[in-house]
């Protein structure tokens, strides 16, 4: 009688090889269906948090033009939102950001030429793909419409 019982719990322990692999494949199932949706929105979100960036910097360089009469020469850059450019200490009022600089979402520092093409001047992100134009997430994001 021990016996019989020690050898039905010994089998009912584990599972089987099929039963794991129907398992996997459930799972790689729904990964497939899930995964490509979860990045669609990761996509979209770096979209929105560069264009708040640029945003944010933008009424940073209009601060900064108010307080020193100019906007920052393309070579001072978008650095002197931190730190008063050389022999301005008196009317520069800055720091006009609360944290420093930020890079765009993609990690590469955002693009300012001044004076602008577009305007006064031009801020910019190449998008995801760290090039000019495309389309999608690699589409240009800029403070300027096309």
């Amino acid at each position: 009688m021990h016996r019989r019982l020690y050898s039905s719990l010994s089998r009912s322990r584990g599972f089987t090889l099929l039963e794991l692999l129907v398992v996997m494949v459930i799972i790689g199932l729904l990964a497939g269906f899930v995964a490509p949706r979860y990045f669609a929105q990761v996509g979209k979100s770096q979209v929105k948090v560069a264009k708040a960036q640029l945003d944010a910097l933008d009424k940073a360089l209009d601060q900064f033009r108010l307080d020193m009469g100019r906007y920052p020469t393309s070579e001072e850059g978008l650095a002197v939102l931190q730190a008063a450019p050389s022999g301005s200490e008196t009317t520069w009022g800055g720091p006009y950001l609360k944290k420093g600089v930020p890079a765009d979402p993609w990690g590469r520092p955002y693009l300012y030429v001044s004076p602008g093409t577009h305007g006064d001047f031009d801020l910019s992100s190449l998008g995801k793909d760290g090039r000019p134009d495309g389309t999608g997430e690699d589409a240009d994001i800029t403070n300027w419409t096309n």
